[in-house]
């Protein structure tokens, strides 16, 4: 992994977790997504120096909605196209933050990239299917599952059934269809290990 500066980074973790503190929808939400990458990232047998670089993405990969408005990030509603548009500078802002502290090239595309889709309907930068980095690929599966299996302001969290049912859905739509399929096989193995829909 190239120079992280680490004392920085600590910072900016912090921060991350003291932005979830202000708002009990997303209290635990990063944390949550980079275990699951993790454990996603070792189904699909992801190197060790890339997993870690998956996890640091997933525990940062929403630090640019620290410059999204509060009005918009509680919002009850649906999102008029303007709050939209804002909302998705998150993972550009996020991007931008995080240039000055990780020179990885590798973690910087994966949180700015992890809301692009498959089909090529996502942003920032409408990439399509395998142009998306594989570290934002497997991000976009970990956070629509904790998103959906949490409570939000605007709908309460969903059975993981339910969850699990809308991520196959998704595959070769949202969501890479070969990532989808180790998702499912992971949950699987830990419904025979009686460990059925744990959060990770």
């Amino acid at each position: 992994m190239r120079k992280l500066l680490t004392p920085v980074l600590d910072s900016i973790t912090s921060l991350v977790t003291a932005l979830e503190a202000r708002d009990e929808y997303i209290s635990g939400h990063s944390g949550r997504v980079a275990g699951t990458a993790v454990s996603l990232a070792l189904e699909l047998d992801i190197p060790g120096h890339r997993v870690e670089k998956i996890r640091l993405a997933g525990l940062l990969h929403d630090i640019g909605k620290i410059g999204i408005r509060k009005s918009v990030l509680k919002k009850q509603g649906e999102l008029s196209d303007d709050e939209y548009s804002h909302m998705a500078s998150h993972s550009i802002i996020g991007e931008s933050i995080l240039r000055s502290v990780i020179d990885d090239g590798e973690i910087l595309t994966m949180v700015r990239h992890h809301h692009e889709r498959y089909d090529g309907k996502g942003y920032p930068d409408g990439m399509v299917g395998q142009q998306i980095p594989v570290g934002a690929r497997i991000l976009a599966v970990a956070d629509m599952y904790d998103a959906m299996t949490s409570d939000r302001p605007y709908r309460k969290a969903v059975d993981p059934r339910i969850a699990l049912d809308e991520i196959k859905r998704q595959s070769r739509i949202q969501l890479d269809p070969g990532i989808v399929e180790a998702f499912l096989a992971m949950i699987n193995n830990r419904i025979k290990a009686g460990r059925a829909y744990q959060k990770v």
